[in-house]
């Protein structure tokens, strides 16, 4: 097994399904590593090596360890209900998001809701936009008017990953880029 398969199946655990290996997740999202460790051995090789190396190499930095590496945690994308501990930031005024064309009729009436996710992802940039948008087919890119939204009292928030986070974005903070 690959760490990229190995990698999912934790990222479904420690944001999703934390029983399917039989754990529990405290209130900010945190797991104990030897449990974590032990359970995902169930279905995929898995050490406190591997998981090092699967934390360090994550090219989306998706976990975080606490200090002593006793515990761990997805930095965000939740379908549980966790508090991961964000601190409010002043979002820049413009933020992105990028998803598949087959859902922009919706979020054209609706704006952008976090559907089974605590969240709204946004982006600092077009060029990570277009790519998480090419996940879901032809990209089409929204600009988010963040700093009108903020000044509205809108709460924003910045994972450990860089990416920005609210509850959701009115359709009046939208303009479709392409």
């Amino acid at each position: 097994m690959s760490d990229t398969n190995t990698s999912k199946f934790i990222s479904l655990i420690l944001r999703h399904k934390p029983e399917t290996i039989g754990i529990t997740l405290d209130e900010h999202g945190w797991a104990n590593v030897e449990e974590l460790i032990s359970g995902v051995n169930k279905k995929h090789p898995l050490d406190m090596e591997i998981l090092e190396r699967i934390v360090a190499e994550d090219e989306k930095q998706r976990y975080s360890f606490n200090e002593d590496k006793t515990l761990i945690r997805a930095n965000q994308g939740h379908s549980i209900p966790v508090d991961v501990e964000l601190e409010e930031v002043v979002p820049p005024d413009i933020l992105y998001h990028g998803t598949g064309e087959k859902y922009t009729a919706s979020i054209d009436v609706q704006g952008l809701i976090p559907k089974s996710r605590l969240y709204v992802h946004l982006s600092g940039d077009m060029d990570t936009a277009q790519k998480v948008g090419s996940r879901h087919g032809r990209p089409v890119i929204y600009a988010v008017k963040s700093g009108e939204m903020h000044r509205d009292g809108i709460i924003f928030y910045k994972s450990v990953n860089g990416v920005w986070l609210t509850k959701l974005v009115d359709k009046k903070y939208l303009e479709k880029l392409s």
